[in-house]
């Protein structure tokens, strides 16, 4: 169900459109009740659900595009653009159903869109939900020649009865930290202020990868393991590490009276938070409150199911350990403290 705006050349918008239908089909769910290039996208609730509970979330991928124009590498946005809806929807439970893109420019390049659109295809079938529809806006004098915006919105779905609140955490639960693929899609403003200060050759190598790669790599999308994981384990609380970090988004899922403890020495910080923060000259704290150093998803759980989810999780090919516990919050505290 892709459309693309009235002031889109209609040639670029219907090259765009079959270029990328492959693409979108391979997403499809048995729900979906109509095809692509409609004026809407019909999607049906499967009657699996008992009492379902809508749940929706919209987001971009913030100034990361800049280094994507200035690199010519339009292939993973897409992926970061999925991964920043349909991890959040999960921290509450929620199965994503369906998602759909916003793509502006100031004149189409079909190739640029075409690559940009094969992402959020391929994000939206690591997350398991249909890439249902899209905008694709031409608007002159708007956006610099070969740059554009993009946001998405994705809807998902939990039972009523298992939507995950984060009420019942209390003192001594476990604190549990996925690995993340690198940066994710925040701290880039300051990521490339950094890479701009010293003059970083992204050619190089670092860690055996070029460096490009290494600050370019797509926010990993943790819905398939952590759905299943779902199913055998009653998880608490989940945190998706985007902008403000560990200690910012964290406490968005603490009940009032506790607090999370994290211990640093418990996960490896990736190589490239180390460098990041040598060449920023930035002090711990900022550190944890601007980027996610090493850790994209959090789980609160019952310290007696602890270990088994870890090595569910483990199973599933998941990089994860135990970062901290959740003890009472005294008067003034932080929510979330790194010690």
């Amino acid at each position: 169900m892709f459309y693309y705006d009235a002031g889109v050349d209609i040639d670029a918008g219907s090259r765009l459109v079959e270029n990328i239908k492959p693409y979108a089909k391979r997403t499809m769910r048995s729900e979906v009740l109509t095809g692509i290039g409609g004026f809407g996208a019909l999607f049906e609730i499967s009657k699996n659900y008992r009492n379902p509970i809508l749940v929706s979330s919209t987001d971009g991928v913030g100034t990361k595009l800049k280094l994507a124009f200035k690199l010519g590498k339009h292939d993973s946005v897409g992926i970061d653009l999925v991964a920043m809806s349909v991890n959040d929807i999960l921290v509450q439970g929620a199965e994503p159903l369906f998602f759909l893109d916003y793509f502006a420019c100031g004149r189409l390049d079909v190739d640029i869109a075409t690559r940009v659109v094969r992402g959020i295809a391929a994000g939206c079938e690591q997350a398991g939900c249909t890439l249902i529809g899209g905008e694709t806006a031409e608007m002159p004098g708007m956006y610099l020649e070969n740059e554009y915006d993009l946001a998405g919105f994705t809807v998902g779905v939990v039972e009523k009865d298992r939507i995950i609140s984060g009420l019942s955490i209390w003192e001594g639960d476990a604190v549990l930290g996925l690995a993340s693929s690198g940066a994710h899609s925040n701290g880039y403003s300051l990521i490339r202020k950094i890479l701009e200060e010293n003059n970083t050759d992204l050619s190089a190598n670092f860690n055996d990868k070029v460096m490009m790669d290494v600050i370019m790599e797509p926010t990993r999308i943790y819905v398939k393991p952590l759905l299943e994981l779902l199913k055998r384990f009653p998880i608490k609380g989940m945190a998706h590490i985007t902008g403000g970090g560990l200690v910012e988004n964290i406490p968005r899922i603490l009940p009032e009276g506790v607090t999370a403890v994290l211990q640093k020495s418990a996960w490896d910080m990736p190589a490239l938070f180390h460098w990041l923060q040598q060449q920023g000259k930035i002090t711990d704290r900022e550190m944890y409150r601007v980027f996610n150093c090493g850790i994209g998803m959090v789980l609160i759980i019952s310290n007696e199911h602890a270990e088994a989810a870890i090595g569910a999780l483990h199973s599933a090919g998941e990089v994860v350990w135990r970062i901290g516990t959740i003890r009472q919050c005294g008067q003034g505290e932080a929510r979330t403290i790194v010690v």
